[in-house]
């Protein structure tokens, strides 16, 4: 039963994994924002590469992970929400949003700390900024993040269906807010008032220093603007501003082997 379940959940995520990335693709080659810099062949290649390794690698090292730790934490009784017995209505959105706080500091963590720095730092070496970007992390970086969300899950004990919305949620604003789509000021505006937007985060991955330690939103922009790590607009236009990181410039940020070299590189 758990097997049929955790195929029909993994089903489930890759179709609207697909779906949501083709749609984006799709409005990056109709209404791009920016003019990429590299091979797209190239770079799509390693960042979904990374990406398959990444899914494989969770899969297999921590089959609990997500939604299974879930079904785990329902059946112990463990976590807040299974103690206090809260309804699905509230439930739900009441662990969308401590989730996407839990991501934010962690987010800001990983720039933080050195060595944690080394594994994210692969995701902002990406030469250009488009819907691959939103799944080019490091293995290491993955794996750490789901054991964070595995305690998260047993603290606050959401249910499997709640975990299953959280995940899918993250996937699609990840690669949405990472995408390469010419939203109008007046939409884009409106827009962050509920939603990290593309323009707000790509100012994260610019070559400023100054701009990469800001805008760590994933889902919700509120917590930049309450933590005092918003910033609305960088120095140069968003069209021309540089992407990456200084020293990574060349093959090791598009080639998969040198990726996964990454941490182990000054």
């Amino acid at each position: 039963m758990n097997d049929y379940l955790d195929d029909s959940v993994s089903s489930l995520r890759l179709a609207v994994f697909l779906s949501v990335f083709l749609l984006l693709a799709l409005f990056e080659l109709l209404f791009p924002r920016r003019k990429l810099a590299e091979s797209k062949v190239q770079r799509w290649s390693a960042n979904i590469a990374i990406s398959v390794v990444n899914t494989i690698l969770v899969r297999v090292t921590l089959p609990l992970a997500g939604v299974g730790m879930a079904l785990l934490a329902q059946e112990k009784n463990w976590g807040l929400i299974n103690l206090l017995d809260v309804p699905a209505w509230l439930a739900i959105p009441v662990f969308l949003l401590l989730f996407d706080l839990a991501i934010y500091w962690q987010h800001r963590l990983f720039h933080k700390v050195p060595l944690l720095w080394r594994l994210h730092r692969m995701h902002h070496t990406d030469l250009d900024y488009d819907v691959t970007t939103g799944n080019r992390f490091h293995p290491a970086s993955i794996l750490l993040s789901a054991v964070i969300k595995i305690g998260l899950v047993v603290v606050l004990g959401p249910s499997p269906v709640t975990i299953l919305v959280a995940e899918i949620v993250l996937n699609i604003t990840s690669m949405f807010n990472h995408s390469n789509i010419d939203i109008p000021a007046k939409i884009d505006r409106f827009l962050r008032f509920f939603i990290v937007t593309p323009d707000m985060h790509r100012i994260h991955h610019s070559v400023n220093g100054a701009e990469h330690n800001r805008n760590f939103g994933f889902n919700f922009p509120w917590w930049d603007r309450l933590f005092d790590t918003y910033l609305d607009q960088p120095a140069m236009q968003q069209q021309t501003m540089d992407i990456g990181i200084d020293g990574f410039r060349t093959d090791r940020s598009i080639n998969p082997i040198s990726l996964l070299l990454q941490p182990f590189q000054k």
